[in-house]
């Protein structure tokens, strides 16, 4: 029961936390240091709330995906849109993928202390997106190539825990013309091909390493709370993002990293 419980927790840290601009691999570092919960939950469980996560963003944006699939190698005029927004989508995630490759070692492992500044790095992109944004794009389709990669960019940098992946991008989108919606629909596209691909390498590193794998019942608990959560939050932000700035978000990553470095300071 009590590793159900801690799987309940950290789902649905994962699944709030993964889209809402507030770093979910900042959050769950701190907490599993805190409690010492990192044996207990390897890599498998990580690999298993990610395509929880996954799943979510499937199910919400499933006409959108579905669109750009079927358009992605379509000539066919009157699905154009859809087809440069898939073709955007891919053009971005390669930057992202390069920069994993090269650096997800060192980010993911970095010291606790380097997340909570991380998180303070957060906090100022979100203070600043909206004085950045010009908000002259009403469609993420209208993006320029070089802007799409420069939002892939920022969603690799966002491998370091503290660094919100959903708000590096959306901060990246804002400041590449696009109002808080499209910046934040696109983020979301965009978060399918890399979760993906991460879901992956992780389980080839399980296949290869081998990794502690939590009971049945608590990886059941974990999924279910993570893809509810995940869901919950992206229609939250949807709707959130239309009429209010990201200065919540920003307040609150300040407050913690602030927390975390003093804490890691005081150790």
């Amino acid at each position: 029961m009590a590793e159900a419980l801690r799987a309940l927790l950290l789902g649905a840290v994962q699944g709030v936390a993964e889209f809402l601009p507030i770093s979910s691999s900042g959050h769950l570092r701190v907490i599993q240091d805190v409690f010492g919960w990192t044996e207990e939950f390897g890599l498998a469980f990580d690999t298993l709330l990610h395509l929880a996560t996954l799943l979510a963003v499937v199910i919400y944006f499933r006409e959108d995906i579905w669109h750009m699939l079927k358009a992605a190698f379509s000539r066919r005029s009157e699905v154009a849109s859809d087809r440069r927004l898939a073709w955007l989508v891919v053009v971005a995630t390669v930057p992202t993928g390069l920069i994993g490759l090269v650096g997800s070692d060192w980010f993911e492992t970095a010291p606790t202390l380097y997340v909570g500044i991380a998180f303070l790095v957060t906090s100022a992109a979100l203070t600043a997106a909206d004085r950045w944004s010009r908000k002259s794009l009403h469609d993420a389709s209208n993006l320029h190539w070089w802007r799409a990669i420069v939002v892939g960019i920022a969603q690799g940098v966002a491998i370091m825990p503290g660094i919100s992946r959903a708000g590096a991008t959306m901060v990246a989108g804002l400041g590449m013309d696009l109002d808080r919606e499209q910046a934040a629909r696109f983020s979301f596209l965009l978060s399918t091909p890399i979760i993906l691909l991460a879901g992956a390498k992780q389980g080839l590193d399980i296949l290869v390493e081998g990794t502690h794998i939590p009971g049945l019942v608590a990886i059941l608990v974990g999924f279910v709370a993570a893809s509810v959560t995940g869901y919950l939050a992206i229609a939250g932000l949807m709707r959130f993002i239309r009429h209010h700035s990201f200065s919540v978000f920003a307040i609150y990553t300040a407050l913690l990293g602030t927390s975390v470095i003093v804490w890691q300071l005081a150790v």
